[in-house]
């Protein structure tokens, strides 16, 4: 069996392997695309229709749907909740529909 010292070479030059593959793979996913982009003469704006050029993933994925209304009122201090998250005290495990506000 190999020991600690052997074993920590052995993950750094698998480190750097994986790190120049992965320079290798990106070059050539990069070349392809420019040149399927040439091959059918795309635009950006064929390519990202909604204007977003350079998205990360997850980075804007979720649009804002703006402030949410409340649909239940404490009649007593006044306070308000949407119905999301997590339940204030003055209305958790109680009836709710006591506390509904009408439309």
């Amino acid at each position: 069996m190999a020991d600690l010292e052997e074993l920590l070479q052995q993950k750094q030059a698998l480190e750097l392997q994986i790190k120049e593959a992965r320079q290798t793979a990106i070059a050539d996913a990069v070349a392809e695309v420019r040149g399927i982009i040439a091959k059918y003469d795309l635009t950006d704006k064929d390519i990202f229709p909604t204007g977003r050029r350079g998205m990360r993933r997850g980075a804007g994925a979720r649009a804002s749907t703006g402030k949410v209304p409340p649909k239940y009122r404490d009649p007593v201090t006044g306070q308000t909740w949407t119905g999301r998250g997590k339940a204030p005290r003055w209305i958790d495990g109680k009836d709710r529909t006591q506390y509904l506000i009408a439309d």
